[in-house]
């Protein structure tokens, strides 16, 4: 009986120990999952208070998760822990650049000011009102819905610009003229105008390859333009899971680019189309690497020259922008940009574009293995490679930048016509975009 009884401390000491190691190791299994939720969680803190100034939790997608965060102060880097102890993920207001996930706060240099004056969209008076084009933006905002429907439909700002001038305009309650929106991967057709801005100065080419210099092998293929068209065959996994590429370099790696530039071939260079945010942000590392400048490079050459002041493209820990996902403006600034490329990049007068840009990085002409027949050079196209129309109901040569959660921007070169719809619609089947786009064509 005494050995029994010396027995059983150790059984349960086992059962303890045993406990504890699968608990943590549960832990470890499940930690990059639990950065996804926090890190993206603290991003959101983080630049909604200091570039949209709404509540902190507000925009978090429905998620299991969500009810377990536990957000620190702001002074502290704006943390946001699973439980208040679990994997900490800290985001860092920067003047200039809006936020940025890191253990320690990052030195991203000055950024270059902006000013309004050279922007003829922002500063334009509000529009007459127009019974069709009321109309048209009724039916956007979901006002034929229940306020259950409204809610899940999520539009927070339609705003119509035909000829250079706005014509239609609304904004949902809580929201402005005045309000930064961030257009998640609409970032990715602004990042295209770039690099237009850069091949007009000289300094990229679609054609240029070699662009990383650890890339001894077949990587070595890739081009500019095999990055804006998403061909480069660089493994990558868009899925927001657990450990996939996407969520990994967005909140588990302070150099984004040189992550993605890890990634083996999946594919030939060139041989396959598949959407990658990893693609534009490494195109980012490479504008980066060429004009030898950081975090500032989109402020510097596009966004400044056009006069967004209100626009902020946020940088990851090393000082490369993150140019996937991360530009904030309001929506007049969204349609300058649209208009900006309704012009094919002349602005007051002067040409920043190579002439026939637009055109070029509007075509699709995607491989046979294409995930996405109608995404071009950072833009989709209506007028997919097959011949065949994505949007039957929109003409021809409609193009548009697409973000997460609803996130739209329309331009119709026929109808000398911009069309920006933001909102936040997670839950939401049928956002009314495109057929926004036909009421407003129609009621012309």
């Amino acid at each position: 009986m005494r050995r029994r009884g010396r027995l059983w401390p150790r059984i349960l000491l086992g059962l303890v120990v045993l406990t504890l190691v699968v608990a943590v190791g549960g832990y470890w299994y499940e930690r990059p999952l639990l950065r996804t939720g926090t890190g993206y969680a603290a991003h959101n803190a983080c630049a909604l208070d200091v570039i949209a100034r709404s509540p902190a939790d507000a925009d978090l997608p429905p998620n299991p998760l969500v009810p377990y965060l536990r957000f620190g102060a702001a002074s502290d880097g704006y943390p946001v822990s699973v439980l208040g102890v679990l994997a900490t993920q800290r985001a860092w207001p920067v003047d200039g650049f809006g936020c940025t996930l890191a253990d320690e706060r990052p030195s991203l240099g000055p950024a270059t000011p902006i000013s309004a004056r050279g922007n003829p969209i922002a500063g334009q008076p509000l529009p007459a009102a127009d019974p069709g084009l009321d109309a048209a933006l009724a039916r956007a905002f979901g006002d034929d819905l229940d306020p259950a429907g409204r809610e899940r439909l999520g539009t927070r700002a339609v705003l119509v610009v035909r000829d250079g001038r706005i014509v239609a305009e609304r904004y949902a309650p809580g929201f402005s003229a005045e309000t930064p929106q961030l257009g998640w991967s609409m970032a990715k057709s602004v990042t295209s105008l770039l690099t237009g801005v850069l091949a007009a100065q000289g300094k990229v080419s679609l054609s240029d390859d070699r662009l990383r210099p650890e890339w001894t092998d077949e990587r070595a293929r890739i081009t500019v333009e095999d990055l804006l068209r998403m061909r480069s065959g660089l493994n990558w996994d868009e899925t927001y899971d657990l450990g996939t590429t996407i969520t990994t370099m967005l909140y588990d790696r302070p150099d984004m680019a040189s992550f993605v530039a890890s990634q083996p071939l999946a594919s030939p260079v060139g041989a396959a189309q598949q959407y990658s945010s990893g693609s534009t942000t490494l195109l980012c590392g490479v504008l980066r690497t060429k004009t030898g400048q950081g975090a500032d490079l989109p402020r510097a050459e596009l966004l400044a020259p056009l006069g967004l002041a209100s626009a902020v493209w946020e940088a990851d820990a090393s000082g490369t922008p993150v140019c996937s996902s991360y530009l904030w403006a309001t929506p007049r600034d969204w349609a300058a940009i649209g208009q900006f490329a309704l012009t094919d990049g002349v602005w007051n007068g002067r040409r920043l574009l190579p002439e026939g840009w637009m055109r070029q990085t509007t075509t699709a002409i995607t491989p046979a293995a294409a995930e996405d027949p109608n995404y071009a050079a950072g833009w989709w196209t209506n007028l997919t490679s097959t011949g065949s129309l994505a949007a039957p109901s929109l003409p021809r040569d409609a193009y548009w930048a697409a973000g997460h959660d609803g996130q739209l921007l329309y331009v119709v070169p026929s109808e000398k016509l911009v069309v920006v719809r933001l909102g936040f619609s997670p839950a939401a089947d049928d956002i009314r975009t495109d057929q926004l786009v036909a009421d407003v064509i129609a009621a012309r």
